[in-house]
């Protein structure tokens, strides 16, 4: 059984999607949410899901141990980025090599970097008349927004679509396709 942790720093859509989508998997389980945030509703979510949700500080995921601790209490194998903002500490790269993955709500390497989250993310690619967007899922690697790319898909971004629209096409395509690419990152990296 591979047992996966969800990061979030906000309200948690994509995480519980890819709770509920391996709930009752006898392959993978979400046995973990943590945030950077006490008031995230990302805790609210696992609360309903039963699901146990931490929260660590800033200061404590760079240093590293007592996340990383929690995790080997859980006996995480995985650590899944579902909207989490803080860039992961080189502790957490090192205790889990090639096995951390986020989504990018654009298609990089576009519209990546530090600061480019949610919202400013799709206010970007309307302001630079983009005629596409869409989702990346990468690994994880130093710096932000950089690591291998998994899986990328595109929706289409028309002249009058506003940020929101564009959002709203994209949190589409982050349900649709995050919790399926996972598990098949997860079958390959654990042969």
């Amino acid at each position: 059984m591979t047992r996966i942790v969800l990061f979030a720093s906000g309200s948690g859509s994509n995480a519980e999607n890819i709770a509920r989508y391996f709930s009752g998997n006898s392959a993978i389980s979400v046995p973990l949410i943590i945030s950077n945030k006490r008031d995230a509703y990302v805790h609210e979510r696992a609360r309903r899901l039963g699901i146990p949700s931490f929260t660590f500080s800033k200061a404590e995921f760079d240093e590293g141990s007592v996340v990383i601790d929690t995790l080997r209490t859980y006996e995480i194998n995985f650590i899944v980025l579902a909207g989490f903002l803080l860039k992961v500490s080189q502790p957490l790269l090192d205790a889990y090599p090639g096995r951390i993955i986020n989504i990018h709500p654009a298609l990089l390497p576009k519209f990546g970097g530090k600061g480019m989250y949610g919202d400013r993310v799709h206010q970007a690619v309307v302001e630079a008349g983009e005629t596409e967007s869409g989702i990346t899922i990468h690994y994880i690697d130093e710096h932000y927004d950089e690591g291998d790319i998994i899986f990328q898909a595109t929706c289409e971004v028309l002249p009058e679509d506003t940020p929101e629209e564009v959002a709203r096409k994209v949190h589409a395509l982050e349900y649709a396709f995050f919790p399926e690419v996972i598990e098949k990152v997860i079958a390959k990296t654990f042969v």
